[in-house]
């Protein structure tokens, strides 16, 4: 199969922007390179977009928003259905993309970043299908109408992943979007662009500008013609979006960080309990902003804790992503390779309990941005690495002597996007999550679940995304009194 590089380039969409249903030329001349993570080394180049730029995609979608949003609904998802399936024939293509630019194990990509990505679109379709626009409430008429055009900013970790789960829902309410995908992982991105065109979408619904938070993302949330923006990241660029994007006075939906718990109740079956829990924390390396980083164990079961934890993350095979023996690649980028090891140092010297792991690399890999798998126990609340999103593949174990200790442990963060309970007792385990406050709980590790609604509390940001929620985010609510 053709390699993601040698197709993008031998499209000539390597070099340019999808705008008003055409591939064109960047107004301007600014670039940014694109580093394999593993190797270190500058693969290719790609535009930035400038202010000109933003300005084009945004008219294209303005233009584009009065037709299709009076589009049959089941026009619309016809159109989302020709994209699964499109994205289905060029799975492969997508999962070596990823690898290159963002460095996640292939085995990895295969099986859960593209499979996950393509499930968002066919949970839009199966939204679309069973909504009312139009409800009756007595004479009153309740119409949910598109909100209009959106701007779509996505995050470099679960790149494909976030670009479905906004596009396909805004497609779906009949809005017309704007993507500006991570800088750090903009290919997929473009490799999207053409399945979006090849699926038929009429021009000007989808457009794509890559570029940096501080310039498209930027020029992005303050234009006045762009009627909600998305964005998925961290707090810091969140509040710089809402705070860019207020004159407007635009819908702002935010999905930020994250440092969810897993508390492991009394009664728990540790042997079932502690190695799902570590393989959460460290899926996709930690590099999820719902990850349960902080495991929450009662005080009597420490060590047992830790020799299951310890366990379960020296089965962790970190190498080439390419490899099929590598079940982890490498940190997607530079900057968060750098932040990982002084969080790991921090851990060190603020006197928590090193497991296993530890700064450096893992020995043998002398080069490329490779982690060590790390486990800290006897960690205090207060201690930074109990509080501050790390955002890599390390894991605290905080101890309680009760249930309520454990709650309030829970819930000492300034985030609130997931947690995960662990007990035998069903009763007391949702108890336990209906006091925690994030906005997703995971019992005794279900199954992953598209229609489940997915946002945060507190500093993790509002609006949710997936589902029928997920959708919900792209409409607005009118009423027509007297309509019937």
């Amino acid at each position: 199969m053709t390699a993601p590089l040698d197709h993008l380039t031998a499209n000539g969409h390597l070099e340019r922007f999808f705008i008003g249903g055409a591939w064109v030329t960047p107004r301007g001349t600014a670039s940014a390179g694109v580093t394999n993570p593993a190797t270190e080394k500058v693969v290719c180049r790609f535009p930035l977009g400038t202010d000109a730029d933003v300005d084009a995609a945004v008219a294209a979608a303005r233009k584009a928003f009065p037709g299709w949003s009076r589009r049959a609904p089941e026009h619309r998802a016809e159109l989302l259905s020709r994209l699964a399936g499109l994205l289905e024939t060029r799975y492969e293509l997508f999962a070596q993309c990823l690898t290159l630019e963002m460095g996640a194990a292939l085995g990895y990509a295969r099986a859960t970043q593209v499979p996950l990505a393509i499930a968002h679109v066919k949970t839009a379709i199966e939204v679309l299908s069973d909504f009312a626009f139009v409800k009756p409430r007595g004479h009153t008429a309740i119409a949910h109408e598109a909100i209009g055009v959106c701007a779509l900013i996505t995050p470099w970790n679960w790149p494909l992943y976030q670009i479905t789960a906004k596009v396909a829902p805004a497609l779906a309410a009949g809005c017309t979007v704007v993507l500006k995908p991570s800088e750090l992982s903009p290919l997929n991105a473009l490799l999207f662009a053409e399945v979006i065109e090849e699926a038929g979408f009429p021009a000007g619904v989808f457009n794509l500008v890559q570029g940096d938070g501080a310039g498209v993302g930027a020029a992005l949330a303050a234009h006045p013609d762009v009627d909600m923006i998305s964005i998925t990241g961290s707090t810091r660029a969140g509040v710089a979006v809402a705070q860019a994007a207020a004159p407007t006075v635009k819908r702002v939906a935010q999905e930020l960080g994250g440092k969810s718990p897993n508390v492991i109740l009394p009664d728990a079956d540790l042997s079932s309990a502690i190695a799902p829990g570590v393989a959460a924390a460290f899926r996709n390396l930690g590099q999820s902003c719902s990850a349960p980083t902080r495991m929450i164990v009662p005080r009597a079961r420490l060590s047992e804790v830790e020799a299951l934890a310890k366990q379960a993350t020296e089965e962790i095979v970190v190498g080439d992503p390419l490899s099929e023996a590598s079940t982890h690649g490498a940190i997607a980028n530079r900057a968060q390779f750098d932040r990982v090891q002084t969080m790991i140092e921090a851990g060190v010297a603020e006197g928590a309990k090193l497991v296993t792991g530890g700064p450096g690399r893992p020995e043998g890999l002398e080069t490329g941005l490779f982690v060590n798998p790390t486990i800290f126990s006897d960690v205090r609340t207060d201690m930074r690495i109990a509080q501050e999103e790390i955002f890599g593949p390390v894991l605290c174990i905080i101890p309680y002597d009760t249930v309520d200790e454990a709650v309030s442990i829970a819930n000492d963060t300034v985030y609130g996007l997931g947690a995960h309970v662990q007990g035998s007792n069903m009763e007391a385990a949702r108890d336990v999550a209906a006091q925690i406050r994030s906005g997703q709980v995971h019992l005794n590790y279900p199954a992953w679940d598209p229609h489940a609604p997915f946002g945060g509390f507190k500093q993790s940001g509002n609006g949710r995304e997936y589902g029928l929620e997920g959708m919900l985010e792209y409409l607005e609510t009118k009423s027509i009194l007297g309509y019937f």
